[in-house]
């Protein structure tokens, strides 16, 4: 379910997995050298440093709990198999372990709950594959440390089996294969750390279904795809702080995701009615969001800093003049069908500040239901309920011309504060791009959007606009497809009339 950019994707690069020290989120003193500037820059969010100073969990069992010894192996299992349901355990203070077989895990009862004392972790050994797994709904796991299980790839140590209602909160969950975590329906996940985790800090994935009601909040998610898997598995698709799959409604807000190395945060094939705000996404190797194939959504409030510089200086380097963004909508747009509380991707009120190029808008021509370049195999858009109707000769007429692709379309930017300083980024070309573009569409042989149809409708027919910015720094612009490289006054003249209302100041980003 990689994303494709053209007709290949890419490969993650390398980085020096390592906490750096938080650093506020305030703008640079360039940010702030013109008067004018009309949008009000993203508030001052206190960083969520979780991984540092963690919360301290009850130093005695409270009343009525079950307590668990990390000097007797397994004991955690054990006493959870034999407790009814709603039973609350009490992890003493220590290194819990479970029996040595690989499949040996937790299993709880709907309504359990895990409390950790301080200094109590549950430790896999490098030998466990899972912690908790099973299906009971709303289990709750406070303050405690999991790490140390080799989960296969694509799957998750915590929660394993993405049950519903499970609350996990000021957990540290760490140095573990694949997810540390997955997730299911009405899952919450707050204040906690999410830490240099083989592929995903959390895998948002349900195998049946749809996932609802997700909350992320006031989490560190740091250092996370430890195991590189993009390189390993070129074009996966399968890496991330966080990844999510075809969740219906989810609030991200308040988090901290640092240092990851790839994408920050990924929505991936039929998300629908997000809400991201109020974030500090930073230093990650490659873009901070990519929303791909999916739909409504509010990015707002963020602070998004020093993004994609990993990434995005590889692909430059090997000459690919693709505008490789920071915040990158892909096949993503508002759908008013799709039922949600906003009926359009909005992003506003945004401080994105020298990271490698903007947000750019993007949709291959040739994705879309039932066509072999679909990276989403199988998956079709929330608009047709059978992927083999989009086929000749019904898909070249309404009302399947429409449905059977992911558009990107009615986005709305507008309020935000985009400062590039190129000395600090350290580049000379093709990082400073904002841009609308898609291919022209060549395959297969029967499809009804071959040529440039694609390219004109994301570019002048769909509703993309941008508007009432702040742009500070040498900033360039694509519309159409990437050969079209605009300054700010053909940006915003006919026949592409982008940034109503915007300023730009190219000398003071640095």
């Amino acid at each position: 379910m990689g994303i494709k950019r053209r007709h290949w994707a890419l490969a993650a690069a390398p980085l020096a997995l390592a906490l750096l020290t938080a650093t506020g989120c305030e703008s640079t003193q360039g940010a702030e050298s013109t008067p004018d500037a009309k949008p009000t820059a993203a508030p001052s969010t206190p960083v969520a440093r979780v991984c540092a100073k963690p919360a301290a969990g009850p130093a005695k069992a409270p009343a009525g709990a079950v307590t668990v010894d990390p000097a007797v192996v397994g004991d955690l299992a054990a006493k959870t198999e034999s407790s009814p349901p709603n039973t609350t355990f009490w992890l003493r203070p220590g290194k819990h372990r479970l029996d040595p077989d690989r499949y040996a895990q937790v299993i709880p009862k709907d309504g359990d709950r895990y409390l950790g004392a301080p200094g109590a972790v549950l430790d896999g050994g490098k030998k466990n594959q899972y912690a908790f797994g099973g299906s009971a709904r709303n289990v709750t796991i406070r303050y405690l440390t999991v790490q140390r299980f080799v989960a296969p790839h694509d799957e998750g140590v915590v929660n394993h089996d993405s049950a519903d209602g499970w609350v996990i909160e000021h957990a540290t969950i760490q140095y573990n294969s694949a997810a540390g975590l997955m997730a299911g329906a009405r899952q919450q996940v707050r204040a906690s750390c999410l830490r240099e985790n083989g592929q995903y800090g959390m895998n948002a994935y349900q195998a049946k279904g749809r996932i609802t009601g997700l909350v992320v909040e006031g989490n560190e998610i740091v250092g996370n795809n430890t195991g590189d898997w993009e390189r390993r598995r070129e074009g996966c698709g399968c890496t991330g702080g966080i990844k999510f799959w075809a969740v219906n409604g989810a609030d991200v807000r308040g988090n901290w995701v640092h240092d990851n190395r790839g994408t920050g945060l990924w929505a991936d094939t039929n998300n629908n009615d997000f809400r991201i705000e109020n974030n500090v996404i930073e230093d990650n190797d490659g873009a901070a969001l990519i929303y791909e194939t999916s739909y409504n959504a509010v990015i707002r409030k963020n602070t998004i800093r020093r993004n994609n510089w990993v990434e995005g200086r590889r692909e430059a380097e090997r000459g690919d003049n693709f505008p490789y963004a920071t915040v990158y909508l892909s096949e993503s747009g508002g759908e008013p069908r799709v039922k949600a509380r906003t009926d359009k991707i909005e992003v506003y009120r945004n401080v994105l500040e020298n990271n490698w190029s903007g947000i750019t808008l993007w949709e291959n021509a040739d994705r879309f239901c039932n066509s072999p370049a679909n990276t989403s195999s199988g998956d079709c858009t929330l608009l047709v309920r059978d992927t083999d109707s989009c086929a000749r000769p019904a898909i070249a007429k309404p009302p399947l011309y429409a449905d059977c692709r992911w558009k990107t379309q009615r986005v709305d930017i507008h309020d935000n504060r985009f400062v590039l300083d190129k000395s600090v980024v350290k580049c000379t070309e093709k990082c400073d791009r904002m841009a609308v573009l898609a291919n022209y569409g060549t395959y297969p042989d029967w499809s009804p959007y071959q040529g440039e149809r694609v390219a004109e409708a994301i570019t002048e027919k769909q509703h993309n606009r941008w508007h009432d910015n702040v742009y500070l720094g040498p900033w360039q612009f694509v519309a159409q497809d990437q050969s079209q490289v605009l300054d700010f006054g053909q940006w915003q003249g006919t026949p592409y009339q982008q940034d109503a209302d915007s300023t730009l100041d190219p000398r003071a980003g640095g």
